[in-house]
C-alpha cells in the first residue's frame, strides 16, 4: 500500500474504532449497581482475542545495531536467492517462511548470535534446511535482517491489506514481452495459462507467481497439486536410481522408488542430481524488480 493511503487507511479506522466505542458505551445499561452487601456477579471468563500478527506491533529490538550499508546491499542479494522464497524479498514473511521482522529470535539477537546457528543448522521440524554460507555472506545477510526490521520498527502505523487497486500498477504489453522472453518455455498463454485470470483472482495471482509451491486447501486461489522434486541417483557400481525426492541434507540423500521403496545413501559415496520443476521461479525471484512483477502481472490479468 503506498504511503498516503496507508496513512488514509489508518486515520479511517482509528475514527471508526473511536465512533464504535462511543456508540457501545453510550448503548450501556446504566442500573443502580448490587445492593448493599450483595455480592458482585462473578464475570464470566473470556477467551483473548487475538488479532492478525500484522496489526500487531513487532518485538523491539533488545540491542539496536547498525551496519554499512555495502553490507546491507550485499545480505539483500544473499538472502534473495537463499531464502527469499520461503521468508520473502523483504524478510516478512513468504511461502510458508514467517516473518522475520516480528520474530522474538531476531529481536533478541545480536550481530548473529542468534540467527547464525539457526542458518547453519536449519530446523528441520519447521521445513527450514541448514545452510552452509561463508562468513562474509552470512554478516551480510544478518545485516540486512536487521536492517529491514529496523524498518518496521521506526515505521508509521502497521501493515494493513492489500488494496486490489495497490496491483493494478504494471504495464501489459512490457509484462506480455517479459512473459515471452522468461516464462514461455515452461508457460504459454494460449496452453496452461490460457483463462488464467478467470480462475485466480489478482492478489493470489501474484502469490502464486513469486511463490509457486501448494497452497492450503480453503485458502484463496485453490490448492493445486504438489509438483514434486525427483533425483536420479548414480552408485559406485554405475547403477542409476531414479524417484521422488524424499530427503536431502550436507551428508544424506534419499529418494522413494517407482515402488514405493525409501532409499538413502551417505552423499560422499553417490553422483545424484536433483530436478526441482519449480526452480525456475525460485531463479527468477531474484532477478524480478517491482516493475517487472506488476508488469507481468497485469499481462496475466488479460488471459482470460
Amino acid at each position: 500500500m503506498r504511503t498516503s493511503e496507508s496513512v488514509k487507511h489508518a486515520l479511517v479506522v482509528l475514527a471508526a474504532s473511536m465512533v464504535a466505542l462511543t456508540a457501545a458505551k453510550a448503548a450501556a445499561p446504566r442500573g443502580a449497581g448490587p445492593a448493599p452487601g450483595a455480592a458482585a456477579p462473578a464475570a464470566t471468563p473470556q477467551a483473548p482475542r487475538r488479532g492478525s500478527p500484522a496489526s500487531e506491533r513487532p518485538p523491539e529490538t533488545k540491542t539496536p545495531q547498525s551496519y554499512p550499508r555495502e553490507q546491507i546491499d550485499a545480505g539483500r542479494t544473499v538472502f534473495g536467492a537463499q531464502c527469499g522464497f520461503c521468508h520473502g524479498r523483504d524478510a516478512a514473511g513468504g511461502a510458508g517462511g514467517p516473518d522475520l521482522t516480528r520474530s522474538p529470535l531476531v529481536a533478541e539477537d545480536v550481530r548473529g548470535d542468534r540467527i547464525a546457528p539457526v542458518v547453519r543448522t536449519g530446523r528441520a521440524a519447521q521445513g527450514m534446511p541448514p545452510f552452509a554460507l561463508a562468513e562474509a555472506d552470512l554478516a551480510a545477510m544478518v545485516a540486512f535482517i536487521h536492517d529491514q526490521k529496523a524498518q518496521v520498527d521506526t515505521a508509521n502505523g502497521d501493515r494493513g491489506t492489500v488494496d486490489a487497486a495497490d496491483l493494478q500498477t504494471g504495464n501489459a504489453e512490457a509484462g506480455r514481452r517479459y512473459f515471452e522472453v522468461s516464462c514461455s518455455r515452461c508457460h504459454s498463454a494460449t496452453g496452461d495459462f490460457a483463462g488464467l485470470a478467470g480462475r485466480v483472482l489478482p492478489l493470489a495471482l501474484l502469490q502464486r507467481m513469486l511463490y509457486p509451491r501448494p497452497i492450503p486447501a480453503g485458502r484463496e486461489g485453490g490448492a493445486p497439486a504438489p509438483v514434486p522434486q525427483t533425483v536420479s541417483v548414480t552408485l559406485p557400481s554405475g547403477q542409476v536410481i531414479e524417484g521422488r525426492l524424499a530427503y536431502r541434507d550436507e551428508f544424506t540423500i534419499a529418494l522413494t522408488d517407482a515402488s514405493g521403496w525409501y532409499r538413502s545413501w551417505p552423499i560422499g559415496q553417490v553422483k545424484f542430481t536433483v530436478n526441482d520443476p519449480l526452480q525456475a521461479h525460485i531463479e527468477q525471484l531474484a532477478r524480478y524488480t517491482d516493475g517487472d512483477m506488476h508488469d507481468v502481472l497485469a499481462y496475466l490479468q488479460t488471459l482470460r
